[in-house]
């Protein structure tokens, strides 16, 4: 039996729309007010449970019967007020499913990220032999996601039979507009300015299909980037824009700009109470050049990447007239 946490999230709808698919029964874990994913909803393959993964008490039912684990469960802000709720979800509630995990001698994958990666050292391409390393400016997504993929270690020293896998900016038309779907909406509706950072991307369907290819082999106490290409954000919003017939941004957002936004937003929620979307780790991440480099899974697992310019056609696509 296989269990998925985020069942309802981006990346646990398409994996389980993969795995039943193929045939598999999968146990569905949610909260109890989420909204099912319409591709999903009707799926008799499927039993959806309402749980919590900070629950304790809850999920060791859950783990009846169950052989294999993808948790996908996990909170992405880069806000600083949600720091706390990024810490407990993160890395208390991925603690709770190593524990249950090596309780019922269930396999794992580990949902990770790039973040737990870490920064480029001396412009090299950054590979799964790095790690995030702490410092003066706390990147509090990064650091949660750290120490979550650190719980895991933790429960390899200890037997746990598991499998890690770090993502880079995963794409999709199921995305809507949260998330990486954030950035698609800015661009459709015309927004001017692009920044001279660079990233991994990939396509969502890629990335729950190597999921699965990770989760069936023999490896265990493995990590593999997830990336299909790297990308200028200049050349990524140059593309976005084509897909949706739009302008493409033209003006270049000096890192001086951008700290004056930053603080005119700071500004305005204060007078508001709503929390500002342009945070110092966002302008962070934007201005920074980070290159992944997907050999190890490319290899390991002998697959082709979805070509980013078709998954960046596809996604407009999807989201041409939401």
């Amino acid at each position: 039996m296989i269990l998925v946490t985020g069942a309802t999230g981006f990346l646990g709808a398409e994996l389980i729309h993969q795995l039943t698919r193929s045939g598999a029964y999968v146990k569905a874990l949610k909260r109890e007010h989420s909204t099912i994913p319409s591709r999903i909803a009707s799926n008799n393959a499927i039993e959806w449970i309402n749980a919590d993964i900070n629950d304790v008490a809850t999920l060791e039912d859950v783990f009846s019967g169950v052989t294999q684990v993808y948790h996908c469960a996990a909170l992405v802000s880069f806000r600083p007020a949600d720091k706390s709720r990024l810490f407990r979800i993160n890395i208390e509630g991925t603690a709770n499913i190593v524990n249950l995990c090596l309780q019922n001698g269930v396999r794992l994958l580990h949902v990770s990220s790039v973040a737990a990666l870490g920064d480029s050292k001396s412009g090299k391409m950054i590979t799964e032999e790095d790690f995030w390393e702490y410092g003066t400016k706390t990147h509090a997504y990064a650091e949660s996601k750290y120490e979550a993929e650190m719980e895991v270690w933790r429960g390899i020293a200890e037997g746990l039979d598991a499998v890690i896998v770090n993502p880079s900016v995963i794409i999709g038309g199921g995305a809507g507009f949260n998330g990486s779907g954030q950035l698609f909406k800015l661009i459709k509706e015309g927004f001017s300015f692009y920044t001279r950072g660079a990233t991994g991307l990939v396509d969502v369907e890629d990335v729950a299909r190597i999921m699965i290819l990770a989760m069936q082999s023999n490896h265990t106490a493995e990590r593999y980037i997830i990336s299909a290409e790297n990308y200028l954000y200049q050349n990524l919003f140059k593309e976005i824009a084509d897909g949706f017939g739009v302008k493409p941004p033209t003006i270049e957002a000096k890192p001086w700009m951008m700290k004056v936004g930053w603080m005119l937003g700071k500004f305005r929620s204060l007078l508001s109470g709503k929390s500002s979307n342009l945070t110092r780790d966002a302008i962070k991440s934007s201005i920074t050049k980070s290159y992944y480099d997907n050999d190890k899974a490319r290899k390991t697992f002998n697959i082709t990447f979805k070509p980013l310019s078709q998954s960046i056609a596809e996604t407009c696509s999807a989201l041409q007239f939401k």
